[in-house]
């Protein structure tokens, strides 16, 4: 069975990739913000950026705005869903440096480098981006400003242990810094911060993740990312999922922030939005594979949520 979290990333177009070796000698303390304009070498312009950091050797404390600092360890990586404005250092307290001023523009495919520190103890990370061209993605607007995930504790530790360290030794001979493959390690790391995520902050989860975690609204919207392309109505769904439908209704748009209709249609339109990009697939047959029974119905659904038909938006990509 398909991952609706998986789908539901990837129907958003989140992508990335690792941009910059960082290594530091203590003391340091840099002022970091990655903007949209720092992902253009590797894609258009996006309208979310979500800043990462893969620490590999050392330790780090991490400060988000008014926040406090969160210590980082080798063999943990941080996200920022929000990508607020932060610093690094290597212990709190000490001014910060504007890390642009160090960074070092790399030759040849390799990665740019930052460089920077007094010659103490030594930090090492890799830093990366992901991208979303969607400005109010609904699982990204559910999420704090900071996720953690300890590839040393957490349950897919070899998978991502193997790849991270697969692809630290491909960038230091500059290799991958922009492939298809980092993008896709960009994106499991992305599942599996947000899976670690949701099963250990149930206390204070909201919006889509917590629909997931729900036993009966998880399956209904397992059911809408398998099955969208089936014409679902809300009594449909509801039965599926042993409730009345206006309890169904009730419970699915507390815990998604949308009634069941509006999500199903924006997960079609967001998958139309996939195929229409990666394949060469007609417009009416991309109509049929996300559930519209005619092009016309389609055309004027992806026109209304998007401001273009879908033709025309295929082609301004």
């Amino acid at each position: 069975m398909q991952d609706p979290l998986s789908d539901i990333i990837h129907a958003a177009s989140i992508t990335g990739g690792v941009f910059l070796e960082s290594n530091f000698t203590a003391p340091w303390a840099i002022y970091s913000h990655i903007t949209p304009e720092d992902c253009a070498t590797f894609l258009d312009i996006p309208a979310h950026v979500i800043a990462y950091h893969v620490v590999t050797e050392g330790r780090v404390f991490l400060k988000v705005n008014d926040s406090a600092p969160i210590e980082v360890n080798a063999g943990e990586i941080i996200l920022l869903p929000r990508n607020g404005k932060h610093v690094l250092a290597s212990r709190p307290g000490i001014s910060p440096a504007d890390a642009e001023e160090f960074i070092l523009p790399g030759g040849d495919g390799k990665l740019a480098q930052l460089n920077y520190g007094g010659g103490g103890e030594t930090t090492k990370m890799y830093c990366g981006f992901l991208a979303s061209e969607f400005s109010q993605n609904p699982l990204i607007m559910t999420l704090p400003d900071v996720i953690k995930l300890d590839i040393a504790q957490d349950t897919a530790k070899d998978w991502i242990e193997t790849s991270v360290q697969f692809a630290a030794v491909q960038l230091s001979k500059g290799q991958l810094a922009s492939s298809t493959m980092m993008s896709r390690l960009s994106e499991l790391l992305f599942v599996e911060a947000i899976r670690n995520y949701s099963e250990n902050e149930q206390a204070t989860l909201s919006g889509w993740i917590k629909g997931l975690s729900d036993n009966k609204i998880g399956h209904a919207l397992t059911l809408i990312h398998t099955q969208s392309d089936k014409s679902w109505t809300v009594t449909e769904l509801a039965s599926e999922v042993a409730m009345s439908r206006s309890a169904f209704v009730e419970r699915f748009t507390s815990l998604v922030s949308a009634p069941p209709m509006r999500y199903l249609t924006v997960f079609r339109l967001s998958s139309a939005k996939t195929l229409l990009r990666e394949s060469n697939r007609t417009i009416a047959e991309v109509a049929h594979l996300v559930g519209y029974e005619s092009a016309v119905a389609f055309n004027r659904a992806f026109k209304r949520e998007f401001g273009v038909p879908p033709a025309q938006w295929r082609s301004n990509r």
